[in-house]
């Protein structure tokens, strides 16, 4: 199937050099890094965790999220779902390749990646982190093409794809329980040491990543004649629905332990973020933008009427992923940080250096899911020809 990836249209052609062109910024850019190493960025010995971790964090929710999909159609034999099911897994594929990118570009020198696999720590987070991630980047990548191969045949899929489309379940689930244990086993860090970190990470993982969804399908829908149905993309809204109120309610729980209890090293964490402490505040106007945006979304999204609304959709859609990314990533990683447990504030900035590294990031990541979709794309016309 690969040869479908080299037929399309000049749309299709222009962004992949688009994606191309981002790519060799990105490459230039980690070349300096490489070169001076990570004090070209805003790091820090008080904040060694930022932009690249807060990026890993969001996109390992967006990869775990492809179950949401995965799970009706081959578990509840939810038909609806037969055409989507595909754009999430190769969604996947692509969010796990960003992941252990943004792990590969924070390590500062890329040797440092082998010693995880050279030198296992079984006891070590981490290591299990880097286990589940490439598992689950395998599973994606065999069920998806494999079944996907199989409906081009005009055939079922082998028996043997069975067993890991069940395990991929609950594989999804780990691959996000495991980073948030990477954080809230940090007992220096009490801003992670909550037990709902991980269903917090799960809630707002399968509102974001099924919001892309439909935007994806949106987009394919526009370009292509390829269309999941409007009865897969308001399941999925329902579903977005669901998953970002549990998240606003874990977020207002925690928020409630923090204040109720005034806990000074805990509730410090909270001051700084929503209200700044000691004059210093650059997280308060992000976090106060997504928190507004999150909720504005909620409250959109109760009303059947404006969710069924496809144009609505498409710009709800995008606020939902937006306040996620700002919340799970700057506004959770690196508060996690700020105060330090010595209680000095060093606030952080991403530079200009690790702004376009990152983009070269999701330049890859979105020129192998254009590839992907490009093949899907072209299956489809070949098997529903107009």
């Amino acid at each position: 199937m690969l040869d479908k990836a080299f037929s399309g249209g000049k749309n299709y052609w222009g962004l992949v050099v688009f994606w191309f062109a981002i790519i060799l910024a990105g490459m230039w850019a980690y070349a300096i890094q490489l070169s001076e190493g990570l004090i070209v960025t805003g790091l820090s010995r008080d904040v060694p965790w930022g932009f690249y971790i807060s990026q890993f964090t969001f996109l390992v929710g967006v990869a775990a999220s492809a179950v949401m999909v995965v799970l009706p159609y081959y578990l509840h034999h939810y038909k609806a779902f037969g055409r989507m099911v595909i754009l999430g897994e190769f969604l996947a594929v692509s969010a796990v390749l960003m992941c252990m990118l943004f792990i590969f570009v924070d390590m500062g020198q890329p040797m440092r990646v082998l010693n995880v696999v050279l030198h296992p720590t079984l006891n070590s987070v981490m290591f299990w982190d880097m286990t589940v991630l490439f598992g689950y980047l395998i599973l994606n990548l065999v069920i998806g093409w494999m079944t996907f191969d199989a409906e081009r045949k005009g055939g079922e899929p082998p028996k043997w794809i069975k067993p890991l489309i069940y395990l991929s379940i609950p594989w999804a689930v780990s691959i996000h329980t495991v980073t948030a244990f990477l954080y809230s086993g940090l007992e220096a860090r009490s801003f992670w040491m909550t037990a709902i970190l991980a269903p917090r990470f799960l809630a707002s993982a399968f509102a974001s990543g099924p919001s892309l969804l439909i935007i994806l399908a949106l987009i394919l829908r526009k370009f292509t004649t390829f269309d999941v149905g409007s009865e897969a993309i308001q399941k999925l809204a329902v579903i977005v629905t669901y998953a970002i109120a549990i998240n606003v309610f874990f977020v207002a729980v925690e928020l409630f332990t923090g204040l109720y209890s005034n806990i000074p090293h805990h509730l410090q964490h909270f001051e700084y973020l929503f209200l700044g402490l000691h004059g210093k505040g650059a997280l308060v106007p992000w976090i106060w933008t997504s928190q507004t945006l999150i909720a504005l979304a909620l409250v959109l999204m109760l009303f059947p009427g404006i969710r069924k609304n496809e144009v609505l959709l498409a710009i709800i859609c995008p606020a939902i992923i937006i306040g996620i990314w700002i919340e799970k990533g700057m506004g959770l990683i690196v508060t996690g940080f700020i105060p330090s447990p010595l209680e000095s504030i060093t606030e952080y900035a991403p530079t200009g250096i690790e702004l376009t590294i990152a983009l070269g990031v999701y330049a890859i990541g979105f020129l192998v899911l254009t590839v992907l979709y490009r093949i899907v794309v072209n299956v489809r016309e070949g098997l529903n020809p107009s």
